[in-house]
């Protein structure tokens, strides 16, 4: 180490002497491993700008080096001919340009495409017999996109929803309602009731107006019901039981009137020739708004659809405060009989369905004890004013009586329930969980096991057997005809008759 050390000395000593005074153990430096050397800062700035300054010629035999030339050329020639020839460069153009030339620009402006978020899609044509061909703006501020993602409160800022079909009430013993003060006073009372009962008919509104865009000939049943309940949901923002899901989502098919959705496991499908009865509900604090439309593809089952829509809009035109409900039922059996419908050649009379009917809605109660029949003959009870109804008819091509039949979906617990000492902790764990969830709002399979409920179906069963939780099975006409159905939400305030759930679809 000590005579490496010396040999580095002498080496760097030997530097700075002429070669002729070089010492004469210069060979033994010379063999050593030569060092880079080290340049200031200044050195290596000076041959930075020597380099800069003599750029390298290119050769001007090799093609590929006149067309570069030639390219670089025609480029600085575009940079400066947006700065009037001064050597300016062109300035940027701006996002939101519009469509045009500006002053001093040589070419067209590109159209920029932009990605489509969701929501923003554009809507499909609606394919449905009857219903769904038009859609009137009802006063929003902001419109609604496509799927449905924009908050009603977006809509409605002012948190004022619209207000439904307005009718007077029937019958001459009801004429001084629309002018008597006191009845006006009433109406104002209730004022906050009725705007949570238009959200949720709103609410309604949009979503049975994207079910009607997206359903097709070919889609699961399944599929189907989990995106209106997704949207559904979205829309009336699900918080409970403050606001939410009225009851499970009807399809029934064909000879299937009413209370079938599918489990998890059906895979029935939507056939072209296929009549579907889509009956859903929401509610806000308990506020129930009850409506269902039918709907088909094959123009053969127009006379049958317009049977019962014109058959539901006399029930509505016919109700009202002192009005009995035998009348009702009486005028909507006119009407709905008086139409024919021929399916493959065979002429059928549309029949109303005897042992279904309306029904009046009580606070979280959609059955709350008063029903309004389809046929005459019947109760012959009187409306009252303040009370909710939902108004249906079903017609049928086959006897014109249901019966209940195939798997169970519909369960809804009993509104007053009396207490049993239930054995199974299952059934304890089940029952506490409806109580939670649901109260006395009907739900289905599907939801409990969406509320990763398992195991529950013995639990189920012996809440049936003591009588807390009542099934509700698919109501069927006899295999092979067709049923229809329509339905819609009425108030009978004080001083007129508010169709709430009256949409520009039907």
């Amino acid at each position: 180490q000590t005579q490496e050390r010396r040999c580095r000395a002498r080496a760097q000593t030997a530097r700075f002497l002429p070669r002729d005074r070089a010492p004469s153990h210069l060979p033994i430096v010379l063999a050593m491993p030569k060092r880079k050397k080290l340049k200031s800062k200044r050195e290596e700035e000076r041959e930075k700008g020597a380099k800069s300054a003599v750029p390298a010629q290119p050769q001007e035999s090799s093609p590929a080096l006149k067309a570069k030339r030639a390219k670089a050329k025609a480029k600085a020639g575009r940079e400066g001919s947006g700065g009037e020839g001064n050597g300016k460069k062109k300035p940027a153009k701006a996002k939101n340009k519009r469509k045009g030339l500006g002053e001093g620009e040589t070419g067209e402006v590109e159209k920029k495409k932009k990605k489509k978020k969701g929501g923003d899609a554009k809507a499909p044509d609606v394919i449905m017999r009857i219903i769904g061909k038009e859609h009137k703006s009802r006063g929003e501020k902001k419109p609604q996109s496509y799927p449905p993602s924009v908050a009603l409160p977006e809509m409605f800022p002012d948190s004022k929803y619209p207000v439904g079909q307005i009718m007077e009430h029937p019958g001459d013993f009801n004429t001084f309602r629309t002018t008597s003060e006191e009845k006006r006073a009433a109406d104002r009372l209730q004022e906050s009731m009725y705007n949570e009962i238009r959200e949720a008919a709103e609410a309604h509104r949009q979503t049975r107006r994207y079910a009607q865009q997206f359903i097709r000939p070919g889609m699961k049943m399944i599929d189907i019901v989990q995106k209106i309940e997704a949207c559904s949901e979205r829309l009336i923002r699900k918080d409970g039981l403050k606001r939410g899901w009225g009851f499970p989502t009807g399809c029934s098919i064909n000879h299937v009137a009413a209370h079938y959705t599918p489990n998890y496991g059906d895979d029935t499908v939507l056939k072209e020739k296929d009549v579907v009865k889509l009956d859903f509900g929401t509610q806000i604090n308990g506020h129930i708004i009850d409506c269902a439309f039918t709907i088909a593809f094959d123009p053969m089952f127009d006379p049958l659809i317009n049977a019962v829509q014109d058959a539901t809009n006399t029930g509505i035109k016919e109700a009202g405060i002192d009005v009995r409900l035998c009348d009702i039922g009486e005028r909507i059996q006119e009407v709905m009989e008086s139409y024919e419908v021929t399916i493959d050649g065979k002429t059928y009379q549309v029949k109303s369905i005897a042992n279904l009917n309306g029904h009046s809605i009580g606070s979280y109660r959609i059955h709350a004890g008063k029903s309004v029949p389809i046929v005459k003959g019947r109760d012959a009870t009187k409306m009252e004013e303040g009370e909710m109804y939902a108004i249906e008819t079903f017609g049928s091509t086959g006897k014109g009586f249901v019966h209940e039949d195939m798997a169970c979906s519909h369960y809804m617990k009993e509104f007053d329930a009396p207490f049993r000492q239930l054995r199974s902790r299952k059934s304890k764990q089940l029952l506490s969980h409806i109580d939670k969830n649901f109260g006395t709002l009907a739900f289905c399979r599907r939801w409990l096991e969406d509320q990763g409920q398992k195991g529950y179906l013995m639990a189920l069963k012996e809440l049936c057997d003591n009588g807390i939780v009542n099934k509700y099975p698919p109501l069927c006409d006899k295999a092979g005809c067709y049923t229809a159905q329509f339905e819609h939400t009425i108030l009978l305030r004080p001083t007129c008759k508010e169709v709430v759930s009256r949409g520009s679809d039907y």
